[in-house]
């Protein structure tokens, strides 16, 4: 079963695992790590806080997600979609107060995955997440237009978008060539090395030759050495942030909005991963994962942790088998940071944030984008509903804003969908889209006092209005009115109370009420609402209702 609440290391445990599938990991592993390593600094810089606590997110984060998650590839780090919110927060609350945020919204990941609610997270629409990373892509290009540019800001660089743009236009005076050279170099060799070398590192390469580029020629950069003093050589003892009601209080919003997205990001992912292998993930384990994840990478000093779709890609298609893959990443890390630490000082802070920039675009899923603004008006609206709310409002109100957009359009057009036709002729059935220009045309059966309609579709509050006003219409034209329930798979309690105010109309003109074909559910339900026996007759076909009807005048005569 995918919602068992078991680790996939278990199960990989139990099917037995070979020293052969190890060293396949164990490789696919150092790739991921290579890939991570420039990537992971970048989004931390990316986010406010120091490179190395995105290493620290990598190396603690990334080894819990891939030890306790529901999927077999998944692998774990600082996320690109984190970067406004982390920044957001830690520009309001601290640094500690950042950490605090991460721990609580571990939690809530957590009790998440135990009540199971990482079944209903896959229903969030696709337009919705195609707008939302899409949205999260211009965002992060434009917060690294500063350092793509070089440019020196007269005050703290604004977080909205059109103040930021206002500041970084009036600031173009203050454009550094050399800034200029070494991101655009970064952003071609990382073209390059893709298109001619596709297994290669691509970012790795271009950030190193950028830095030996900016060293060797003296280049007036900012680099990680000038700006944060360097990396460390291990990680830090664990502690816990300063932590109050007020404060935890204060966080709230932050840690749920963390939660959220970090929930959707990496069942996002995990699904990617499942459409590459063939596999099935356990969504739930991978929330408890996260949530173990996030708890723990605030101890050690790291920000958000959540499972991340190009590096679990990477895993994929290097060849892992197993989560050992994103364990062994983490391990790599650690271990490149113990030896190779101080280079990381000499990186130009331009060349990370042409990086960002690569990465930034791949976010924008352009053939998706396209697709969808084709498909349908309700479809693109939602699109660009959920990227405006992104970019211009909160990443928040982004995805609650076009989920329940998407969902009213649902409703919508699941309400006029519904038919009711003529159960005699079913030829003659009418859609109802336009109550006003178009009427019902009801067959009687063989009997001419007795008129048989037949309802077929979920019967729901949002095609309650509908069917009522034809059932209004209706259900007094004959002695004997047989409504057929049988296509009706679900029936809620707007429609129940629908059914029982025509019941209510018809006994007040003598019009006997039969429901035929209603499964258990829809019985149940309409006899809650008062649709019950000795009011309305129950059976199971329209035939065995129109018999009873003969059977009854038959005795009559």
């Amino acid at each position: 079963m995918t919602d068992r609440l078991v680790p996939k290391l278990v199960t990989v445990l139990q099917e037995g695992y070979s020293s052969a599938r190890f060293k396949q990991d164990a490789l696919s592993g150092l790739t991921v790590a290579i890939v991570a390593l420039p990537l992971s600094m970048a989004i931390a810089i990316a986010s406010g806080v120091t490179p190395d606590r995105g290493l620290f997110t990598a190396i603690v984060g990334g080894f819990f997600v891939s030890a306790l998650g529901g999927s077999r590839h998944q692998v774990g780090g600082p996320a690109g979609a984190f970067i406004v919110l982390v920044a957001a927060t830690v520009n309001q609350f601290g640094v500690d107060g950042l950490l605090l945020a991460t721990a609580l919204s571990g939690l809530m990941m957590m009790a998440a995955g135990w009540l199971k609610l990482g079944n209903y997270i896959k229903f969030i629409p696709y337009p919705v997440t195609v707008g939302f990373t899409a949205g999260i892509g211009v965002i992060i290009f434009s917060s690294q237009i500063k350092d793509l540019l070089g440019l020196t800001l007269a005050a703290p660089e604004a977080g909205p978008i059109i103040p930021k743009y206002q500041q970084l236009i009036a600031s173009l005076g203050t454009l550094n060539p050399s800034a200029l050279a070494i991101s655009a170099g970064t952003i071609l060799l990382i073209l390059a090395v893709k298109r001619l070398r596709p297994n290669w590192p691509n970012m790795l390469i271009a950030v190193a030759l950028a830095s030996l580029a900016a060293a060797l020629l003296s280049l007036p950069v900012e680099t990680i050495g000038s700006r944060f003093g360097g990396i460390p050589r291990t990680l830090p003892a664990p502690s816990l942030p300063e932590i109050s009601l007020d404060k935890v209080l204060a966080v709230l919003p932050s840690a749920f909005s963390f939660a959220l997205l970090g929930a959707i990001e990496s069942l996002l992912s995990a699904v990617v991963a499942d459409g590459m292998t063939g596999r099935r993930h356990r969504s739930n384990m991978e929330l408890v994962a996260q949530g173990v994840a996030n708890i723990a990478s605030p101890l050690f000093g790291g920000i958000c942790v959540t499972g991340t779709i190009a590096r679990t890609a990477t895993n994929v298609r290097a060849g892992a088998t197993s989560p050992f893959s994103g364990m062994m990443h983490s391990i790599f890390l650690l271990l490149f940071m113990l030896i190779a630490a101080p280079l990381a000082a000499y990186i130009p802070l331009a060349a990370l944030a042409g990086l960002l920039a690569v990465v930034s675009y791949n976010m924008i899923e352009k053939h998706a984008f396209a697709a969808l603004m084709r498909s349908s008006r309700g479809d693109a609206m939602v699109l660009i509903v959920t990227l405006a709310l992104v970019i211009f409002r909160d990443l928040t109100e982004g995805i609650i804003g076009g989920f329940a957009l998407g969902a009213m359009l649902f409703i919508n057009r699941m309400g006029k969908a519904i038919v009711v036709s003529e159960a005699a002729r079913r030829n003659f059935a009418v859609e109802l889209k336009d109550e006003e220009n178009e009427k019902e045309r009801p067959v009687v059966a063989d009997d001419p006092d007795t008129v048989v309609y037949h309802i077929n579709g979920v019967f729901f509050f949002g095609a309650a209005a509908t069917v009522g006003s034809v059932l209004d219409r209706i259900a007094d034209q004959r002695r004997n009115f047989l409504l057929d329930c049988s296509s009706v798979p679900f029936i809620d309690s707007t429609a129940a109370n629908v059914i029982e105010s025509s019941l209510r109309k018809a006994s007040r003109n003598n019009v006997s009420y039969m429901i035929c074909g209603a499964s258990y559910d829809t019985a149940k339900m309409l006899r809650a609402h008062g649709v019950a026996e000795p009011r309305v007759a129950f059976f199971a076909t329209v035939d065995d209702a129109l018999n009873a009807i003969r059977s009854s005048r038959s005795s009559a005569d």
